[in-house]
């Protein structure tokens, strides 16, 4: 009885997560605020609460972390991270400093405690990789002068990831100093390690995973993954590192098979993912923080714009094209869930949960917005504010004709 009860909880939630995805298909939006409301419907308090299946889901949430980081490491190679840190770091520091501090703050004059903010700066610094990648392509922005400087700064986002995750994880465990800088020096050692082997055997690595049998390949990645991911957790490192780890490793033809292969799974577990976190946020709570996630999500959408705008301006690329990155990075997703998820697993403050909830389905919603009508909005604001209109002198120069290059999105143009 209670294994069909399973079947029919577990069945329903799926069912009812591929009708969302084409919902949110036809709508053209991300699906993962409807998955995030899925799980506040399913969840305490909610208007169909689970039993039976709730177990199974936390392991399937997990196992979509897991796959949601080894499939973003698969879309960067060792060499692609250590060039961005070569040339681009002054832009992931900007994006750090505009886009964390603000999380960090609100958590202090809420009362929330330091360890609640550290955790609420990483909500509230790292885009969503996947709603972006996604956003980028419906807007056939992918050959844009700007996309490389997009690129850049996710990738810094998501490296930063192998350093704060450890971090976040000592602050919850509420270890000691010294057991915290040697769970982040565990942490820093397998990183580097990872990325020089990947680096100077990388070739190697792929040889060896690689398979002309898609299902041989399947189970060796899938198994690799989760081997590592189980290692680097009981280092008290985190499954998520290991895994991002792994997908740095693997590149060439090995990386793109693997993809083909893990999309449908990744695609799975972490609309599992998001659900799991619905289930654990009590739809009740979420309207007594709805006005800080409101003005939260102003402030560092507007962060996040400047932040693209400043990377994309250093880069050499023209003003539409700054104000396009700018809007192109507002989106929050999944990082922010993860991050939130573990401080929601640890308790540390009951609110941050519903918070994090509200902020991410704010921007989630709002994202493909910004990234579609924040330049022809800055150019109309420029227009008005010009005393005596659009002037010749005002139009392009021939130095300045990069900006109409055939691969620009023509839904960006005014």
């Amino acid at each position: 009885m209670h294994s069909a009860v399973f079947l029919i909880e577990f069945g329903a939630i799926i069912l009812g997560l591929g009708l969302l995805g084409r919902v949110a298909g036809r709508l053209k939006f991300s699906p993962i605020p409807l998955y995030l409301l899925a799980g506040l419907a399913f969840g305490t308090g909610g208007l169909l609460p689970l039993g039976a299946s709730e177990e199974f889901v936390a392991i399937g949430a997990e196992i979509g972390v897991i796959l949601l980081l080894l499939m973003l490491g698969l879309e960067y190679t060792a060499s692609d991270l250590v060039s961005n840190l070569k040339t681009q770091y002054p832009a992931g520091l900007v994006d750090f400093t505009l886009n964390a501090v603000p999380g960090a703050a609100a958590a202090l004059l809420m009362g929330w405690g330091p360890v609640a903010a550290v955790v609420l700066a990483g909500v509230t610094w790292i885009s969503s990789s996947g709603v972006i990648a996604k956003v980028m392509g419906d807007l056939g922005r992918l050959g844009n002068r700007e996309t490389p400087v997009i690129l850049s700064i996710l990738v810094l986002e998501d490296l930063a990831m192998a350093v704060y995750l450890p971090i976040i994880t000592a602050l919850l465990a509420g270890v000691s100093l010294a057991a915290g800088s040697a769970t982040l020096a565990i942490a820093l050692g397998v990183a580097g390690a990872v990325l020089f082997v990947a680096v100077r055997y990388g070739r190697l690595i792929s040889r060896f995973v690689s398979s002309d049998d898609p299902e041989k390949l399947l189970l060796v990645v899938l198994g690799l993954t989760l081997l590592v991911a189980g290692i680097a957790q009981q280092l008290q490192v985190s499954a998520a590192v290991g895994a991002f780890l792994v997908g740095i490793a693997l590149s060439g033809e090995v990386a793109e098979g693997t993809h083909t292969l893990l999309s449908p799974l990744r695609d799975l577990f972490a609309a599992v993912f998001f659900v799991f976190f619905g289930l654990h946020t009590d739809p009740a709570s979420i309207p007594p923080v709805l006005l800080p996630a409101l003005a939260l999500a102003t402030v560092t959408a507007l962060t996040k714009i400047a932040t693209g705008y400043w990377a994309a301006k250093r880069a050499g690329v023209g003003v539409k094209g700054r104000w396009r990155a700018g809007g192109t990075l507002v989106a929050r997703g999944e990082f922010s869930i993860v991050i939130a998820g573990l401080a929601v697993t640890a308790g540390i403050e009951p609110a941050l949960g519903p918070l994090a909830t509200a902020y991410v389905l704010i921007l989630v919603v709002i994202g493909p917005l910004t990234a579609r009508y924040t330049e022809p909005v800055a150019g109309w604001i420029s227009r008005r504010r010009s005393p005596d209109g659009p002037r010749p002198a005002t139009m392009p120069s021939p130095a300045k004709q990069p900006e109409a290059v055939p691969d620009q999105d023509p839904a960006g143009r005014a």
